[in-house]
């Protein structure tokens, strides 16, 4: 839980309601906490992501006695918004992935991606904000799909570490960047060129979102427009590095953070 403050995006802003906040901190909980089990764990990471399954399952059954303490805090939250089941497996799946598939040929194969590893928050958010509708959850899905590009993108030298390329293969083929560029961790020109490229597809995905922002009111609007401000303020540190994610991850800072949030709930559609 910790790790909610090293996010591109406030997780759960201190302005939402009490109950909204620890039901937002809730979800995160369980997201990091199978993000960590596909990354981090030794072991049999896919036999331990069928563990975290059994006990999310026993967070639905009435009586049910999750052993995990994050996936027992659940229980109150998904009792009190009614969530279903599928987003959370949907992310277990995203993690099962992630052992079996270590690089995407395409950029929609790619996004079928996210539809497990992101677009599923998106769906619990709104669902924690009484808020979901089928249009929403279309903006909803571009914005969250969004933001986990922006985190590959960020991550590219850390990912390619753990043996992992999210960066489309067509994409590294059309501007002829090199495996061995991305092991180097040397930013070549042409790297350069591939980066600007998927941050400007990131940006428009985001921009696409963010009409979401309008459908809302009040602080309900305020935190979705951080999640996009968030990203973009990602993206835009990526710029101001000069596109080197593999020297390092660049990060905005708070000044960034909050001029683009001022911008988003101006003009959301804005880039």
């Amino acid at each position: 839980m910790a790790q909610a403050s090293s996010e591109n995006f406030p997780v759960a802003s201190r302005l939402l309601p009490r109950t909204v906040r620890a039901d937002l901190l809730a979800v995160y909980g369980f997201a990091r906490l199978v993000d960590d089990a596909g990354d981090e764990a030794s072991g049999d990471r896919l036999a331990l992501l069928d563990e975290l399954e059994g006990d999310l399952e026993a967070a639905f059954v009435r009586g049910g006695a999750p052993s995990h303490p994050l996936i027992s805090a659940l229980r109150p939250t998904i009792a009190r918004r009614s969530l279903p089941i599928e987003p959370f497996r949907a992310l277990i799946e995203a993690n099962r992935r992630d052992q079996l598939v270590h690089r995407y040929q395409t950029f929609a194969e790619l996004l079928g991606y996210c539809e497990l590893s992101a677009n599923p928050v998106g769906e619990l958010v709104l669902g924690i904000l009484d808020a979901a509708t089928p249009r929403r959850l279309e903006l909803s899905n571009r914005i969250c799909s969004a933001l986990q590009l922006v985190e590959h993108w960020q991550d590219v030298a850390e990912d390619h570490r753990r043996g992992r390329v999210y960066l489309p293969a067509e994409d590294l083929e059309r501007f002829g960047v090199l495996d061995q560029e991305l092991a180097d961790h040397a930013a070549t020109e042409s790297f350069k060129r591939l980066m600007a490229f998927e941050v400007a597809r990131a940006r428009g995905m985001l921009s696409e979102g963010a009409p979401l922002v309008r459908t809302l009111r009040g602080r309900s609007a305020f935190a979705v427009a951080a999640f996009v401000a968030g990203g973009r303020a990602a993206l835009l540190a990526v710029e101001r590095a000069d596109f080197d994610v593999l020297a390092s991850r660049p990060r905005p800072g708070a000044a960034l953070r909050a001029q683009q949030l001022l911008a988003t709930l101006l003009r959301p559609e804005s880039r």
